[in-house]
């Protein structure tokens, strides 16, 4: 290993997958070559590893994998180690380029945890660069695509970011078979951002869907459930919730609804769930209404979900970022450490002094890297 290799150790904290993004996605634009050791060493099948035939273990491997194999593509770099069991990998990035680039598990990996690989590096290219992305679009333990379009594209335009996101096929587990297009506009600097007032809420509306041969009841039923939940708190506003049954646009059998609130000073909250095997449409609309009022109960910003997303553009924005949130989450202090790990970025988090509430919120402060695209 060459001396001015970083070595990243993927056990600390959280101990999974964010490990390996954030990483990797810092190594290309930092140009700054790492090695990971130990990755996924906090889950019970360590490594890119397949997993038992039964778990969702076999959906994840190849998403990392696939992510890792797709930033290595968009900065022309070389990708040792990366191979199914692999408890270790090299990353040395070449120089990023924009184009079209492909990934696909093959299986309902994710699409929303490629794209949070990929999306800030094509942001340091020197033209717009189009990323094809397949898999699951609505899968469990990361963001539904309903999420990355209405929560987190909005909140990235904050920092001066553009992206388009065209959603063309919608994929399910196990099959997946999803496919999202993604265009992303490069940008010279990321501006930094102030997000310490919510304001009040305005706005909550959603989606509740069936696809596939599943009935349409399952989507009124989730729809009823929530909206009966959320009015046991909010009773003075509207809220919309249509249920939808999708044909043409989807692969495979899937149920799910996601719940988005919208403030006064434009912060963005949601609540998500996914249905499952022997389990009620109802509870699966309760468990997404009681997510977003969770969520609304501290007088945060941003919810639990979006908090981890964001520390990479706060560390590489130019200046001084402030989020006020409510409790930090396991993932969020893990994309902290690996961020002033490889940039000059540093972090402080305090615990909000003017808070009434017995939520308290928390402000995480960063003086960011100030990275420039040296292509524009």
């Amino acid at each position: 290993m060459d001396s001015t290799t970083l070595e990243v150790d993927g056990s600390v904290m959280e101990g999974g997958g964010q490990i390996l993004r954030v990483s990797a996605a810092l190594s290309c634009i930092t140009g700054t070559a790492i090695k990971i050791s130990k990755i996924r060493a906090g889950r019970t099948t360590p490594g890119l590893r397949p997993g038992h035939p039964n778990s969702m273990t076999k959906v994840t491997w190849p998403q990392h994998l696939c992510g890792l194999q797709l930033l290595r593509d968009i900065c022309a770099g070389s990708l040792d180690g990366a191979a199914i069991g692999s408890t270790e990998i090299t990353l040395n990035p070449g120089k990023i380029t924009s184009g079209d680039h492909l990934a696909d598990p093959q299986t309902a990996g994710s699409v929303g945890l490629l794209l949070q690989a990929s999306l800030p590096c094509a942001l340091f290219t020197d033209a717009s660069t189009q990323l094809c992305l397949k898999g699951g679009t609505n899968a469990e333990m990361a963001p539904q695509i309903d999420y990355t379009v209405k929560v987190f594209k909005p909140t990235l335009e904050k920092f001066g970011v553009h992206f388009d996101c065209d959603v063309k096929m919608r994929g399910y587990y196990p099959k997946g078979g999803g496919e999202v297009v993604v265009t992303v506009n490069p940008i010279k600097q990321l501006s930094p951002v102030t997000m310490t007032e919510r304001g009040t809420i305005t706005k909550i509306y959603g989606r509740a869907f069936v696809a596939g041969v599943l009935p349409y009841k399952l989507a009124k039923d989730m729809s009823t459930a929530a909206v009966r939940t959320i009015r046991r708190e909010i009773k003075d506003l509207y809220i919309s919730i249509p249920s939808l049954q999708e044909k043409d646009q989807a692969c495979g059998n899937g149920n799910g609804i996601i719940i988005i609130a919208e403030s006064s000073t434009g912060c963005v909250f949601a609540g998500s769930s996914l249905g499952k095997k022997g389990v009620y449409a109802d509870k699966v609309g309760i468990e997404a209404a009681e997510m977003l009022l969770r969520n609304l109960r501290h007088n945060g910003c941003v919810d639990e979900f979006l908090q981890d997303q964001l520390i990479i553009f706060m560390a590489l924005a130019s200046g001084t970022s402030r989020i006020r949130c409510g409790p930090v989450t396991l993932h969020t202090q893990t994309a902290i450490h690996v961020a002033e790990q490889l940039t000059q970025a540093k972090f402080t988090i305090s615990q909000s002094d003017d808070d009434q509430t017995n939520n308290p919120t928390f402000i995480i402060e960063c003086q960011g890297a100030g990275l420039s695209n040296p292509h524009l």
